[in-house]
């Protein structure tokens, strides 16, 4: 009987332990290590025929991307300034295609970036629009000589600073690369 108390009293104390463990250092920390992979897949393109025809859409899910984001890529040959490309906020917004989105609001000012060989400028935008399709925007614009490459990413979300570093990775990606290449003729 003693023998049986022991046993008891030692799985007892080593549940304790392990529960006090538990308290102290968390639940085991595997699940949260896998990081969601964005996930591109093309769609049809979703705005009425413009002067500057149809573009590429592409979507990521949420469960890929923490919530939806939808980039729409469009070439404008020869309407860049061919001397300076993208030299300012200005020029970004007056290349951007935040038209196709609606009614926006720059968050702060913009950056540069680099997509493959090419030079030009981001900025996070707010969707003002009564029935935006989306919350956030990020107008990426970047060009090859006198042509141009607007990419106008709609986030699901607030926080397009978190969603950037991926939209970027995307446009320099093989997909769009190859697109770009065919498009502007390189």
């Amino acid at each position: 009987m003693r023998r049986v108390t022991g046993i008891a009293v030692a799985a007892a104390s080593l549940g304790c332990i392990l529960a006090a463990m538990l308290a102290w250092f968390g639940p085991p920390r595997h699940a949260a290590a896998t990081a969601t992979v964005p996930v591109w897949t093309e769609v049809a393109w979703p705005f009425p025929i413009d002067q500057w025809g149809k573009g590429k859409a592409f979507r990521c899910k949420a469960a890929d991307c923490g919530a939806e984001v939808n980039i729409y890529l469009r070439a404008k040959i020869g309407f860049c300034n061919c001397t300076t490309g993208v030299a300012d906020d200005e020029d970004l917004d007056r290349m951007g295609d935040l038209v196709l989105v609606g009614e926006a609001s720059p968050l702060g000012a913009g950056r540069p970036v680099s997509i493959a060989w090419m030079k030009g400028r981001s900025r996070a935008y707010a969707l003002n629009a009564r029935n935006s399709p989306g919350k956030t925007a990020i107008s990426v614009v970047f060009n090859e000589r006198c042509d141009m490459i607007a990419a106008t990413a709609v986030l699901g979300h607030d926080r397009p600073a978190a969603t950037e570093p991926s939209v970027i990775a995307f446009l320099n990606g093989n997909t769009v690369m190859r697109w770009a290449e065919i498009t502007l003729g390189l």
